[in-house]
């Protein structure tokens, strides 16, 4: 403080960060007596191993910590059991630092930090935002590792729900849940896609596709009869996996968000065979919509077939043709695409699986009435949680992932996004 006192110039910022270091010096010494009276000393309560026998006593082991404040001593008891030889120090499991040299705050903040950006740009905001400095690689382990964690305490949640399926729910109604699913592909470093099929010029694979889904609610309209998503009612979920995992990771999250209690349930999607299959075995009473983007796009495509790429005139029949789906004239649509006759054999082939995907969605395609139903039609809530929950942080240009890290990241910004960052801290203490 003197020397800032006996500065013949002027400088505001290194004054603030010359305090806020002492500042932080000064708490870090406080914290340090703090933890002098935790995890030593006599119990009252033998200390039991998981084998079953009474734990021994060993002496005080130093521990250094990295916290909010900065790098602290703790000095805590060790106990050893003689029977199998396992090591355990309660101090650690009191303060939650088992395993870990970084305190439950710091943790917390370095996973937000690597869920935003890179883990090196995470670094950099840690050291400037905090003072506090750490490597690329110190943010990328915690951040995979609290995502890690956030997987395990979602796994235990979701075979809670699926338990409870069978269970009639008790609470306030819900006038419109809606569930959504999309697939969009992660870069993977080269051993993840080893021997895929992919989309690459020799049929290799360069991505995994991760699976996003969404659960939302929709409680009013607005003017003209437009639905209004109810704010704050958006939840993500997602991982690399297989359809049936996939299936049962939003099937769960539908029935903690109230699926039992929801007078009408609602599913968009595009349309995809994986997805179709999903709501046929977890929501076959539910009202299926395919989402108006897709389908206007399925239009385009037919359009251009049809007349044979005739920029003109494939203009002109996507408009009318969007115009009748709109109208809610579908089969006018079908009449009319099948009245054209084309010579190119490869032409006809492409044209009969365009109406064969418009015919077998043709229910999922009344867009006129569920409208006049005040509901949503597109499925944009997950178009862009595409984009910012997975396509944000981990399609960023030079990434690429493990599974494992991926799938980290991925736990971690669903439950971020999905305001759920609170209720994993909690239950860790509970």
């Amino acid at each position: 403080m003197q020397r800032i006192q006996d500065c013949e110039t002027v400088d505001m910022e290194a004054w603030e960060t010359a305090m806020r270091a002492a500042v932080l010096a000064a708490g870090a010494r406080i914290l340090s007596r703090l933890l002098d009276k935790v995890g030593a000393g006599a119990r009252k309560q033998p200390i039991t191993c998981e084998c079953g026998e009474a734990m021994q006593s060993r002496g005080l082991r130093n521990k250094p910590l990295v916290t909010l404040l900065g790098p602290v001593e703790f000095r805590r008891s060790l106990f050893r059991c003689d029977a199998c030889g396992s090591l355990r120090y309660p101090g650690d499991e009191l303060l939650d630092v088992v395993g870990t040299s970084r305190s439950p705050g710091l943790r917390r903040m370095m996973a937000r930090a690597g869920s935003h950006s890179t883990f090196k740009e995470g670094r950099e905001d840690l050291r400037i935002y905090a003072g506090i400095e750490l490597s690329p690689k110190d943010v990328e382990r915690v951040a995979e590792g609290v995502g890690e964690d956030i997987e395990r305490w979602s796994q235990s949640e979701q075979a809670a729900a699926i338990a409870r399926a069978s269970v009639p729910e008790i609470g306030p109604e819900i006038p419109t849940l809606y569930i959504s699913f999309d697939g969009t592909g992660v870069p993977m470093i080269p051993s993840a896609v080893r021997g895929r099929p992919g989309k690459q010029k020799d049929g290799s694979a360069r991505t995994r596709e991760v699976k996003l889904g969404c659960v939302f609610t929709q409680t009013t309209t607005g003017p003209e009869g437009k639905p209004i998503r109810d704010p704050g009612s958006t939840s993500f979920v997602g991982a690399i996996e297989t359809a049936e995992e996939f299936g049962n990771r939003i099937y769960a999250e539908a029935i903690r968000r109230g699926l039992k209690r929801a007078r009408h349930v609602v599913v968009l999607g595009d349309g995809a065979a994986w997805i179709r299959n999903l709501v046929e075995l977890h929501f076959p009473d539910a009202l299926q919509i395919l989402d108006l983007y897709h389908a206007r796009e399925h239009l385009s495509d037919l359009a251009k077939l049809v007349t044979a790429g005739d920029a003109k005139k494939s203009t002109r029949l996507r408009q009318r043709w969007w115009t009748l789906l709109d109208e809610g004239a579908l089969d006018r649509i079908l009449r009319q695409a099948r009245a054209y006759r084309l010579e190119d054999p490869e032409a006809r082939e492409k044209v009969s699986l365009e109406l064969a995907y418009l015919d077998s969605n043709r229910e999922r395609m009344r867009y006129e009435r569920f409208r006049k139903q005040g509901l949503f039609v597109g499925s944009g809530v997950i178009e862009a949680g595409c984009k910012t929950v997975i396509g944000q942080r981990l399609k960023r240009s030079g990434m690429e992932w493990s599974v494992r890290g991926a799938n980290a990241i991925i736990a971690l910004r669903c439950n971020l996004v999905s305001g759920r960052f609170e209720d994993y801290w909690e239950q860790r203490v509970a």
